[in-house]
């Protein structure tokens, strides 16, 4: 009987615990809390953003951002970026494309006992590898105490659209391979169009079967060229990059020029997700490709991969090139940093 108490009074418990969930679900409480969570955006974030929003919604030079043209100018005219004397930053003349391996200065180790992280820019297949993403590799080499990082500047559109990135981006991968590196140490990162362009190189790397990487990580993905998420209009006089303007990266059309826009390897929404890596995928709250994340994930997730997918409130389009200057861009990382920890295991400080 004393037993059968001791039930009632656990059941009589897990009620009144599920009650207060249910209670405070649908409380002031936790909208006041929400909203203090938005208020609580750091202030140099905010401020980032709406630098973000003021920059490309200059005259003249606003338009050239948001659609490309300013991202190659600055990649053609831009100084040479200075690296610390401790790394070495070494261009690899491909037959059709260009590549830039960042190690360690003197690294005298076998390239299967390395790591690598194979960066894919952004840019709206458009824009071209510049300065920004070789701080980013930097910034990839110190977080994770030393991995190598391949950079690759495809090919990009109008003069080669698809499937010239996918091509590169496959033969950066297959580079890595008969370098030495292992499959199983690589990890495949992109932002906006290369967050797209990783999804794709994956998919296309698994219906081959060439052994895949350790994991995959996206930042601010874009992964639907047919824009058919509900967050292209939702967030169309939000997002302070794309937003308020049909003359965007967005709606250039260049990319998939004579091809299907829903075709997997171009747009990865479409695609199917079995036997894919463990996948990292970041998006800001404001975006208008925020539907480009989710979709993705609940797929990957259906189809049985390891996502961990994390929506940054207040937050606009690749705010993680922020590197580390306001708190959110500096939680982006950190968090990437975990997850290559945890899916290169015990090798991640062990160099």
């Amino acid at each position: 009987m004393a037993e059968k108490n001791k039930e009632e009074v656990v059941s009589e418990l897990k009620k009144k615990v599920q009650k207060l969930k249910e209670d405070y679900e649908n409380s002031d409480l936790k909208k006041n809390l929400e909203e203090k969570t938005r208020e609580d955006i750091s202030l140099r974030g905010k401020t980032a953003r709406g630098i973000v929003k003021v920059a490309n919604h200059l005259p003249v030079i606003g338009p050239m951002r948001v659609n490309g043209d300013l991202q190659n100018l600055v990649s053609e005219h831009e100084r040479s970026f200075r690296f610390p004397p401790y790394l070495q930053n070494t261009q690899i003349d491909r037959k059709l494309y260009k590549m830039e391996l960042l190690e360690k200065k003197g690294d005298r180790r076998e390239k299967k006992e390395r790591y690598c992280i194979l960066q894919l820019h952004g840019g709206g297949y458009y824009g071209r590898l510049h300065n920004t993403y070789r701080a980013a590799a930097m910034y990839f080499h110190e977080i994770t105490g030393g991995f190598d990082v391949l950079s690759v500047d495809y090919r990009v559109a109008p003069e080669h659209p698809y499937p010239a990135a996918l091509e590169d981006a496959t033969d950066s991968y297959r580079w890595l391979l008969d370098q030495g590196y292992p499959a199983e140490h690589i990890i495949i990162s992109g932002d906006s169009a290369g967050g797209g362009l990783t999804l794709a190189l994956c998919m296309y790397l698994r219906d081959r079967k060439i052994a895949l990487p350790a994991g995959l990580i996206t930042m601010s993905a874009w992964t639907d060229l047919t824009k058919s998420g509900e967050s292209y209009q939702e967030n169309y006089d939000k997002d302070p990059i794309f937003g308020g303007s049909r003359h965007t990266l967005v709606y250039k059309r260049g990319y998939y020029l004579n091809h299907d826009p829903a075709t997997p390897y171009i747009s990865p929404v479409y695609g199917i997700y079995n036997r894919f890596p463990p996948m990292l995928m970041q998006v800001g709250e404001l975006e208008m490709l925020l539907d480009d994340t989710l979709s993705v994930a609940e797929k990957a997730k259906a189809a049985g991969t390891k996502v961990k997918v994390h929506v940054y409130p207040g937050m606009f389009h690749v705010f993680q090139l922020g590197l580390g200057t306001y708190p959110e861009s500096l939680a982006a990382w950190e968090e990437v940093k975990h997850f290559i920890h945890v899916v290169t295991g015990e090798g991640f400080f062990d160099r």
